[in-house]
């Protein structure tokens, strides 16, 4: 009765299966472009999929999911179960904060295995001041000459720490950290799934709160 996408091209390698869907007359609802999207931190050129790092984005999709589905199917409880998601994302986001508070002002920049965290630097007053990967996709191959150039960004301000993934190989950021002359930390993150059982990032919320103790661990 509904298919839910993200969008944006997150799901880039099903485009041609969500097209024959909705040629079929298949009802998709594609969340991210409805959620006030950014541009990606870096290059600025296309809206940005990661929307799931925003909690307050995520409560408005709650209520989005919520309407279409009484729509479809009537009833009162899709609207009332979103509602009390919507408060935990609201007190999660609360609770972010106060474990981001630990890091200075100074120390609020972000180098990441790809652009991945534009909602949350844009959300908790970070600046995303590197990317590993160049562009939105993990499938992205940096040359020589661009790894050379954040290795000297990395230098002048005077980085400690490089964000990975846990769905992605670290060995292109732990290169990079290898050539900086200070000791700098590679540090995974959940961003492209959650995780495993005992993880801490079993759910969204899970996830978020997990990856801020990450980050205020790794910047303090």
């Amino acid at each position: 009765d509904l298919v839910i996408a993200n969008g944006l091209l997150l799901e880039e390698g099903l485009e041609d299966v969500l097209g024959s869907l909705r040629d079929d007359g298949a009802n998709i609802l594609e969340l991210a472009p409805m959620l006030d999207p950014l541009p990606f931190a870096i290059d600025g050129d296309t809206g940005d999929p990661h929307v799931w790092f925003d909690p307050i984005r995520m409560a408005e999709a709650a209520q989005i999911i919520a309407t279409e589905l009484t729509a479809i199917s009537g009833g009162s409880q899709w609207l009332a179960q979103a509602e009390a998601y919507a408060v935990e994302l609201v007190a999660a986001d609360e609770q972010i904060r106060q474990a981001l508070d630990a890091v200075p002002p100074d120390r609020r920049r972000l180098v990441t295995n790809h652009d991945a965290l534009g909602y949350f630097a844009a959300r908790y007053g970070f600046e995303v001041v590197g990317i590993v990967i160049p562009g939105g996709s993990t499938l992205a191959d940096p040359s020589s000459a661009e790894l050379a150039d954040l290795v000297g960004v990395l230098e002048d301000l005077a980085v400690t720490a490089i964000f990975a993934e846990t769905t992605e190989p670290s060995a292109l950021a732990e290169a990079v950290a290898a050539e900086l002359d200070e000791e700098v930390e590679v540090v995974d993150l959940y961003t492209g799934s959650l995780g495993e059982t005992g993880s801490g990032a079993e759910t969204l919320i899970g996830l978020l709160t997990t990856n801020a103790n990450r980050i205020a661990a790794a910047l303090t």
